[in-house]
């Protein structure tokens, strides 16, 4: 994975660990259409990077996300659609006959990993910036960090798909509180509600969340990993248990015979740490889940 110097994000790689900055810190890191297209392509060049093993996201500056740059203005409602939202829309389509979402479009990419993503959360995170939380598989919150699914303070409904997110994390009653309240939450409230996997210094919360990427990449195998991500994903709304046990008994099947279960044996009968040789995307199996998938009007989400 090269370095990736975008004007509103910027990527590099440590070891096996991709950062990524939202950096517009003058702005609170506020989405706008050239931020998000960035952030996509940044995901898209690390999950599709052999040695990359996990990704931490994080916001340059003071604060994570401020959600949508109201100084931009919305893209429809009469206004003439700018040159950049024209690109936008051929880049990206329609869904409904309108264009769609750009912070469904973000957290749609961000779902469709097939590499374990940790957000470090700094300061606020606030409507989009609040939604773009919820795929991440790990959420590192600095003690001092506020969260909020602000949208009815500004007259919007819920957005960035995080109807769909948020229920299934912390449970319909919490996430209704939370979304039709449109308050700020404290970390306290979000490790307690079960959005938070653990808080941080305000300080140190890059470092944890780097901590918990490398305890991924060092201590397992990128193949299994990836193929657990889309599964547990995938199965919060499959219709029965079947579906999951179809795609793991082909794991249970195919993967002993591969390289990387020989060296978790012999790694564990020789007391030392696993050198797991295979790689993703490279080595993800044929069965292995590609969730969300397309979208109703065939839109690749990868």
């Amino acid at each position: 994975m090269r370095e990736h110097p975008g004007e509103t994000v910027i990527s590099h790689r440590e070891g096996r660990v991709a950062v990524i900055e939202l950096a517009r810190p003058d702005r609170g890191n506020a989405m706008t259409l050239r931020l998000c297209t960035e952030l996509v392509d940044a995901l898209d060049e690390a999950d599709h990077d052999d040695e990359v093993g996990a990704i931490v996201l994080t916001g340059r500056g003071r604060h994570f996300c401020l959600g949508a740059d109201l100084s931009e203005g919305f893209h429809h409602g009469g206004r003439e659609p700018s040159p950049e939202h024209a690109a936008y829309v051929a880049r990206f389509g329609t869904i409904g006959g309108v264009p769609r979402d750009v912070g469904g479009v973000v957290t749609l990419r961000m779902a469709a990993l097939r590499t374990p993503l940790v957000v470090a959360v700094n300061g606020c995170a606030v409507g989009g910036g609040a939604s773009m939380l919820l795929p991440a598989d790990v959420r590192i919150v600095a003690h001092g960090a506020r969260i909020g699914f602000v949208f009815g303070r500004r007259g919007m409904a819920a957005e960035s798909a995080s109807s769909w997110f948020l229920p299934r994390i912390v449970g319909m009653t919490r996430a209704l509180d939370w979304v039709l309240s449109g308050r700020l939450l404290t970390a306290d409230e979000l490790l307690a509600g079960g959005l938070a996997t653990a808080l941080a210094p305000d300080d140190a919360v890059l470092d944890a969340a780097m901590t918990a990427a490398n305890q991924i990449v060092e201590h397992t195998s990128t193949v299994a990993t990836s193929l657990s991500r889309q599964l547990l994903w995938s199965m919060l709304s499959a219709p029965s248990p079947w579906d999951a046990h179809e795609i793991e008994s082909q794991g249970v099947f195919d993967l002993p015979g591969r390289e990387d279960v020989r060296e978790g044996v012999r790694s564990f009968l020789d007391k030392r740490d696993p050198q797991f040789p295979m790689r993703v995307p490279r080595d993800y199996p044929g069965y292995g889940p590609r969730w969300p998938g397309e979208g109703p009007a065939g839109q690749p989400l990868a």
